[in-house]
């Protein structure tokens, strides 16, 4: 290929959801690349394979004959700095050019122009990231839906039914969120709400998209969703305590996801509570596709 300025200054960057990947790649201020595709297949934890995926999506997005001289990548379940540099490493059997990889989440904070603060997510899961004063990433939460995600969509969903079944043990009447709970998951009674959880075979999706279910309880006056609703809000905010407790700056806090940014009683219920622990954080919803994250970081790259 030809050295045109194409090929000098052709940055991408990549952010690999949970559901879905986007990458944008630009030649100095001009997009020639925006591309959005399901994430299915990207395999983190197999290093050799997902800079594969990721060499794979490039080819296919770019322009005949165009290569990177730089990519960064936000990558979904990319838990550890040791996984990340693992991935880096295997991209470089394909693109001669700097390359990056964090976890998706730490997209966030580059994307709404900033250096330094914390990421927020509240999606089908929920994590948080932040950096040290020497650079040194820091990540909590993000457990998956059998024992963590507080405040995402399927951890929502697994504490109102917890909360269904307390009441039903209680022997109280099924209120507004058992009903709803009942209608979303397609059972008759209370105690079936069990099996109907144990019968997903993707466990934070099939969860997951069922808390609108409990949104709308709360709408319709059931104390119990608007407790459950409350408790993920103060959940999320615990995240951004255990950072700062950790040594992060948490000054600024920019959050994403589906769950969260959707629904305002959850993003309400976090704001409160984080006002409350940590009154110096400034919280503040993500405007733009976290993708730009990635094109920040890619453009920082030497």
């Amino acid at each position: 290929m030809q050295d045109t300025p194409l090929s000098r200054l052709l940055v991408v960057g990549i952010d690999v959801g949970g559901t879905k990947t986007h990458l944008r790649a630009f030649a100095g201020e001009t997009c020639v690349a925006d591309h959005v595709r399901p994430s299915s297949g990207w395999r983190p934890h197999d290093p050799v394979t997902a800079a594969g995926w990721l060499a794979a999506l490039v080819a296919g997005a770019l322009p005949a004959g165009a290569r990177p001289s730089a990519v960064a990548v936000g990558g979904h379940a990319c838990e550890t700095s040791r996984q990340c540099t693992q991935i880096r490493t295997a991209l470089h059997l394909h693109f001669d050019a700097p390359a990056l990889v964090v976890g998706d989440a730490e997209l966030l904070v580059p994307a709404a122009g900033l250096h330094q603060g914390v990421g927020l997510v509240a999606g089908t899961g929920s994590v948080a990231v932040g950096r040290l004063a020497d650079g040194t990433p820091v990540q909590v939460g993000g457990w998956g839906a059998v024992l963590g995600d507080e405040g995402g969509s399927a951890g929502l969903v697994r504490e109102a039914v917890r909360a269904t079944w307390a009441a039903h043990d209680r022997g109280d009447k099924p209120d507004e969120l058992a009903e709803s709970l009942l209608s979303a998951f397609g059972v008759d009674e209370v105690p079936a709400l069990g099996a109907a959880l144990e019968r997903a075979t993707d466990l934070s999706a099939e969860w997951g998209r069922h808390a609108p279910a409990v949104f709308a309880a709360a709408e319709a006056g059931s104390a119990l969703a608007r407790d459950v609703i409350a408790e993920g809000g103060r959940s999320l905010a615990a995240l951004v305590v255990r950072l700062a407790e950790r040594g992060v700056a948490v000054d600024d806090v920019v959050v994403a996801g589906s769950a969260v940014l959707a629904q305002p009683a959850l993003y309400g219920a976090f704001t409160t509570s984080l006002a409350e622990t940590l009154p110096t954080a400034r919280p503040q919803p993500l405007r733009v596709p976290p993708v730009e994250g990635a094109v920040a970081l890619a453009r920082s790259l030497p």
